[in-house]
């Protein structure tokens, strides 16, 4: 018999995790007479014993709101725990902590938001007997086990805005404007902004590209009598060589890679080999933020409800997904671990090559 359930929000933010809270919350009281605990700040609450009780008014407002109330953090790993010993950072097992705490606080079952971190995480508590169920959070869509993320949308709609606007300057300065993307491993976000937005050279991990071949690119748009070009490039994508640009490492964080410069790399490269005037746009963190769009607040949505269903019909240890336009769940097993990459030969990259966009492959 559930009675109470926990939730939280783990990894990086994006748009849509308050509309699954509110979906949860909502679906979990109205529906079930559940009661909900929320653990601020990812698994740290959950270590830390910091949590709040969420009730209707707590979720009030919160469809079309940004961030989450949570807050969240991708630096407490329960396995892998930062704890101050006499004034030093050790790093500890608290996972039989976090059982202790759920039992204390009598949660029988958890709903953990996040990406491939946070799911690998709460498979990990959930082999030691917590019962759970996952939501697949990313902009990044790099998740297995499921269609698209909810997060991803918002993100290429501020990408392909960003596009639109820097055509027009572009256009009439007679530039290269490149605009750097979030996409570490992954060119989800690259590939479906450059589609939609109208870029001429769209560069991925996936499809490791030669700076003489954009440049050819660029140079070919100019003997058309098209006097600008727009690049948009993913924060990991590699050149030929196999070479990413990194900003810097970060020592502390389970992913101590920083990525991000590869804009400025490919604008002087640019400049270089064609003697036009480049110029780099970096949206970083602002892919991360802001209200949700429709598609992003009825995914989340539909994931927080269906989160709810799986708890009530006992069907723990799961992920929901989405598959074509069905909401369902897969074993968490099968979410985590892999990351869902663009297939280079596949049905988008072949629609943008015809359009004539170039990879530099």
């Amino acid at each position: 018999m559930i009675k109470r359930i926990g939730v939280l929000t783990g990894g990086g933010d994006c748009p849509g995790l308050n509309a699954v809270l509110r979906a949860v919350v909502k679906t979990a009281i109205v529906k079930y007479g559940y009661e909900v605990i929320g653990f601020k700040d990812g698994f740290k609450g959950l270590v830390d014993n910091k949590f709040v009780k969420l009730e209707l008014d707590d979720v009030s407002g919160l469809l079309d709101r940004g961030g989450t109330i949570l807050g969240t953090s991708n630096k407490h790993n329960p396995f892998n725990y930062p704890v101050n010993v006499n004034g030093n950072t050790e790093y500890k097992d608290m996972s039989k902590r976090v059982l202790e705490n759920l039992d204390m606080f009598g949660i029988d079952c958890m709903v953990f938001i996040g990406g491939d971190g946070t799911l690998t995480t709460a498979r990990d508590l959930m082999n030691m007997g917590i019962k759970g169920i996952g939501v697949p959070k990313t902009i990044d869509n790099d998740l297995s086990g499921t269609d698209t993320t909810f997060g991803f949308m918002t993100a290429v709609y501020t990408a392909t805005e960003a596009i639109d606007k820097l055509h027009s300057t572009a256009e009439s300065h007679h530039r290269v404007m490149i605009l750097e993307v979030m996409g570490r491993y992954a060119g989800w976000i690259a590939l479906e902004a450059g589609i939609s937005g109208g870029a001429d050279v769209i560069l991925i991990p996936e499809i490791p590209y030669d700076i003489n071949k954009v440049a050819q690119k660029v140079m070919e748009r100019k003997n058309r009598g098209k006097s600008f070009s727009i690049i948009v490039v993913a924060e990991g994508a590699k050149d030929v060589e196999g070479d990413m640009v990194v900003n810097k490492i970060v020592e502390d964080s389970p992913d101590p890679i920083r990525l991000g410069g590869v804009g400025n790399k490919i604008a002087a490269e640019i400049e270089r080999l064609t003697g036009i005037e480049s110029r780099v746009t970096v949206l970083g963190h602002l892919q991360r933020g802001g209200t949700p769009v429709p598609y992003d607040r009825i995914l989340s949505t539909r994931f927080g409800v269906h989160a709810v269903e799986l708890i009530n019909q006992g069907k723990f240890g799961m992920m929901v997904s989405l598959k074509g336009n069905r909401i369902t769940e897969v074993p968490i097993d099968e979410a985590v671990g892999t990351l869902k990459t663009v297939d280079p030969d596949g049905e988008l990259v072949k629609i943008a090559k015809s359009l004539g966009v170039g990879f530099g492959d």
